[in-house]
């Protein structure tokens, strides 16, 4: 929607300045009036690259999209209509993002555009699992459930997410942290050292060797041990960006040790919690494999979730590439298996993802009791061996004298 830049004076004498979002010009202009503002001037608002808001990934916090659709849930049940709930809930939010993307739908549905149609103008606020599911809630005539569903499905995944991460994050600190201290002890605690050892002249062993050459090579060539870090951020990002790093990089995530199963389990219930929630919805399973495929966050999954479409549009049944997929357990193949002949597919995928969303927190629960001791161990290893290895020679020293 257009932007228009504003200087006018209010009713008090107070200069007002500031940008309108409008659908024309006339529209800026009678907004301004209605306040009963003495407008100076009313200009076209072309934002450059430098005060162009610019987002990086998801630009709204889960947490906010969460509070909005059980809102949104909470506004339509009690009977306030959509526009007016969207209207509300754009004045209410604390995202700015998401403040000005409901500002925009509210006007859109005044024009008489539906919810999901004025919804899909802003693909990085909605995800598609929002977008057609309020379509066919909409079709369906059925907001209030598919609202609810929808806040439901944002909370669980959220949880589940957050309980992952938690798990993946105290490895990830104790490793960092692990870097810093080695960095520091060959920087500036080993050179220290390594002047008295040459001054004794003691045989050093070839642990002691290996650490003071590291050191020395940290202090005299640091710009390459720079460049290095950078090359390989930037040679793994790209990577990551290649059908077959990504492919390869998801591959090693379900089957790397401790960790590949947690997520493996993860993302079985991040993509039986999806489909469930959009197969309820009344979207066609089709459609709901393909929005699946797109947003679940593994290509290995994906590739078979895209097997599934083919099977399905041989009329062969869901669970057949499934089961032939060794990421999916038996549990899994065979509920999808019962819900397709029985005609409860929803239902049976529901309680896979509440089985496998119960399993992740209780996984996590035991990985942090297990991975505690373990990082410990690992730290005292890694930084006890650097200090050993430059307090050895002294003691071969002393015991000579």
């Amino acid at each position: 929607m257009p932007q228009y830049v504003y200087k006018c004076k209010d009713i008090h004498g107070k200069r007002q300045k500031g940008i309108l979002n409008a659908v024309d010009k006339a529209a800026a202009m009678l907004e301004l009036k209605k306040r009963k503002w003495i407008i100076y001037s009313l200009n076209d608002h072309n934002p450059s690259i430098l005060t162009k808001e610019i987002y990086i990934g998801n630009p709204v916090k889960n947490t906010h999209f969460i509070i909005f659709c059980r809102q949104f849930s909470a506004l339509t049940r009690a009977g306030v209509s959509i526009v007016e709930s969207v209207r509300i809930l754009s004045e209410q939010t604390e995202s700015k993002p998401l403040k000005k993307a409901l500002a925009e739908v509210a006007n859109s549905m005044l024009k008489g555009n539906s919810l999901s149609q004025s919804a899909s103008e802003f693909k990085k606020i909605f995800p598609p699992i929002f977008i057609n599911m309020i379509r066919a809630g909409e079709e369906a005539g059925n907001m209030d459930d598919t609202l609810d569903r929808l806040a439901t499905f944002f909370e669980k995944a959220h949880y589940t997410k957050e309980k992952v991460k938690s798990a993946m994050m105290y490895p990830m600190i104790v490793g960092v942290i692990s870097i810093i201290v080695v960095i520091y002890l060959l920087n500036f605690v080993v050179p220290r050292f390594v002047s008295v050892l040459e001054d004794l002249g003691a045989e050093l062993p070839l642990i002691t060797r290996i650490v003071i050459s590291l050191s020395e090579s940290m202090q005299q060539d640091w710009y390459f041990w720079i460049l290095g870090v950078i090359l390989l951020i930037v040679g793994f990002q790209w990577f990551k960006r290649t059908s077959f790093g990504s492919h390869l990089l998801d591959y090693i995530k379900l089957k790397m040790p401790i960790f590949g199963v947690l997520n493996q389990k993860s993302a079985i219930a991040q993509m039986t919690r999806t489909l469930s929630s959009l197969y309820a919805s009344s979207v066609p399973v089709l459609q709901s494999l393909s929005i699946v495929e797109r947003i679940i966050d593994n290509k290995v999954i994906g590739k078979v979730l895209l097997q599934s479409q083919e099977s399905l549009r041989k009329g062969m049944p869901l669970s057949e590439p499934l089961k032939k997929s060794w990421v999916f357990p038996p549990l899994v193949t065979q509920m999808i298996a019962i819900g397709e002949e029985t005609g409860s597919l929803d239902d049976m995928l529901s309680k896979v993802a509440d089985f496998y969303e119960k399993d992740v927190e209780n996984m996590v629960d035991r990985l942090k009791a297990l991975i505690e001791p373990l990082l410990i161990v690992f730290l005292t290893v890694v930084v006890g061996g650097v200090i050993a290895a430059v307090l050895l020679p002294m003691f071969s020293i002393y015991e000579n004298f």
